[in-house]
């Protein structure tokens, strides 16, 4: 086998220049990324490339550092309940771009804020956030909540007017009975209207069940001692069921506090029913109380991490240290605990990002999927129409299955940018990608045999499409059915569309 150092490969093979023109994105998300500027060339994704009986294979090693991919990863608190926290610091120009693995602006507020009026609604609140990280290629999540030991009317003044039944505490707040007739008519008109501005949107990762309990929490346990009122299952369907109604294209999620906030246990009727529903959990609990209580959960998220998405939220970062209860280490192992894909910055972000760098990069490296090829193969050359073979390898070091799924692909480029042939795997579906444990990775090799540019033969003549022979740059992308990459793979050589290159291949005639 001949070995190949990084000079003699590109003396050999030639640099390219990327066309990256910044992009749009697709339904599934598929966004441009840091990696190559405009106008630059690329490296490649990896130097140790050996040839062998005319192939070409090429070893990649991760390089350990954050992705930034759809359904995964760190969400901002910009507005955590109070408006001035924990974005109003931050200048409009400013996202966080220095927050490693940071996906999603989070944007949790009370109801009266967006409704004052009814059916008149403040979505510049919303918006005005979501644009500035959307801009960024990046994503949006929400919780409206109806009631706030801070705020005396969290569910609207006017739906008390209109009849609704509401719980005095202490002079402090007012509580609505979840289950009140007109409390549950003015939530679906607020939900139905939200939906249509924010179901179909491609940005938006998530979207909790807020209307029950404190700072929608799904949980009674501050206020019932107080004034004397519960509410039981039925009332929490109902209102996971009118989420469900509303938001038919959105991934949902509950607080595992609708279980009880420190109910132990794997399985509980209300988040069994969640789970029919297609509903996720996220727990609001992660390091709100010194060990051995840093989390309760954890068994409770094992029905739901194989097909769904878990959602970690430790406590105020600040608040979490006072008390004693903060262990880095524990953040950590909730993650693999839980088999996390996402998790909050839950405090001023760079404070938080200064004091625990080293355990937000270890959490990086296992926070949802992490979609990895060691090693691919493919031919030196190969004639149009023939049988080209790409073998590869992949695996998953991540903590959780890559739910929305997709297929790898090989495109070839020419010297200008230009794609002359997108070669997708049809038949494998990187979702069946298994989660292992840290440090291990179980790998799914891959034999593909594709055809560049067949030709089709009648008595009329033959046909196929227009394709220069020559001397092409070889990628390797994650992404939908089409070849149109989605997934950031952690490895250099990014054209800027989340392509990667490997080496070159002749195409003959």
């Amino acid at each position: 086998m001949k070995k190949i150092n990084r000079r003699t490969f590109l003396q050999q093979a030639g640099l390219v220049t990327a066309a990256l023109a910044a992009g749009m994105y697709d339904q599934v998300a598929a966004r441009p990324s840091s990696g190559t500027a405009a106008g630059s060339l690329p490296s490649a994704a990896t130097d140790d490339i050996t040839f062998e009986n005319g192939r070409f294979t090429a070893a990649l090693r991760d390089h350990g550092r954050a992705l930034t991919n759809p359904g995964m990863g760190w969400t901002m608190h910009f507005y955590s309940n109070i408006l001035s926290n924990y974005g109003s610091q931050l200048e409009p120009s400013d996202t966080l771009d220095d927050f490693p693995g940071l996906s999603t602006v989070y944007l949790r507020v009370p109801w009266a804020f967006l409704e004052p009026e009814e059916g008149k609604f403040v979505w510049e609140l919303l918006d005005t956030p979501a644009q500035r990280w959307i801009d960024k290629g990046k994503y949006v999540a929400f919780r409206v909540s109806a009631t706030e030991s801070w705020l005396y009317h969290a569910t609207p003044k006017w739906v008390f007017d209109a009849g609704a039944t509401g719980y005095d505490v202490e002079g402090h707040y007012l509580e609505p009975d979840y289950e009140d007739p007109v409390f549950i008519e003015k939530v679906e008109n607020f939900l139905r209207a939200m939906a249509e501005r924010y179901d179909r949107n491609p940005h938006v990762a998530f979207v909790d069940v807020g209307h029950f309990g404190m700072w929608g929490e799904g949980h009674t346990v501050m206020s019932t001692p107080k004034h004397g009122r519960s509410w039981g299952l039925e009332t929490q369907k109902k209102h996971i069921d009118l989420y469900c109604k509303h938001f038919k294209n959105t991934q949902l999620c509950i607080s595992d506090d609708f279980a009880g906030h420190d109910a132990p246990g794997s399985r509980f009727p209300i988040t069994d029913y969640a789970f029919s529903r297609g509903v996720t959990i996220r727990d609001d609990s992660i390091l709100v109380q010194p060990p051995p209580h840093s989390w309760y959960h954890s068994e409770m998220a094992q029905l739901f991490w194989p097909t769904l998405p878990v959602i970690l939220e430790h406590e105020h970062y600040g608040g979490s240290k006072e008390r004693g209860s903060w262990d880095k280490n524990l953040l950590v192992k909730s993650v693999e605990d839980y088999h996390a894909s996402f998790m909050s910055i839950h405090w001023w972000p760079r404070i938080l990002l200064e004091e625990n760098r080293d355990a937000i990069d270890r959490i990086n490296r296992r926070i949802g999927y992490r979609l990895q090829v060691s090693g691919i193969s493919w031919p030196e050359s190969v004639k149009m129409g023939e049988p080209l073979e790409i073998r590869s390898a992949w695996s998953n070091a991540g903590v959780a299955p890559c739910y929305r799924g997709g297929h790898p692909c090989f495109t070839l480029k020419d010297d200008k940018g230009g794609i002359v042939s997108a070669l997708v795997v049809d038949d494998f579906d990187l979702r069946s990608l298994p989660v292992c444990e840290a440090g291990k990775t179980e790998e799914r090799q891959i034999v593909s045999t594709f055809r560049i540019a067949p030709r089709y033969a009648d008595k009329a003549g033959t046909f196929f499409r227009a394709c220069k022979p020559g001397v092409y740059d070889l990628y390797v992308s994650a992404g939908m059915r089409d070849g149109t990459p989605v997934y950031e793979l952690p490895y250099d050589g990014n054209d800027g569309r989340r392509r990667y290159k490997l080496g070159r291949i002749t195409v003959s005639e």
